[in-house]
């Protein structure tokens, strides 16, 4: 069973060092409605530990998380 998924919004947070993907994508999340997604593209992999963690923390939803060279996710907007 597989969800079509809308993207609301995309950032490209590539070259960014923490904090600043998560604070880009803390700024995001709150230009987008309950129940959009945005999908963000990052290379600090700390961002694998810091998008659940902040999503977890803030109430919202990890959608998926695949990384490679480029890290790709998305945030759904829980409120």
């Amino acid at each position: 069973m597989n969800e079509e998924i809308t993207v609301a919004k995309t950032l490209d947070l590539k070259g960014l060092l923490c904090p600043m993907p998560i604070v880009k994508i803390a700024q995001a999340i709150k230009e987008i409605e309950i129940g959009e997604v945005i999908e963000a593209t990052a290379t600090d992999p700390g961002v694998l530990a810091d998008v659940p963690a902040w999503a977890s923390t803030s109430g919202n939803e990890v959608v998926s998380l695949e990384h490679g060279d480029v890290i790709t996710f998305r945030v759904r907007r829980i409120k």
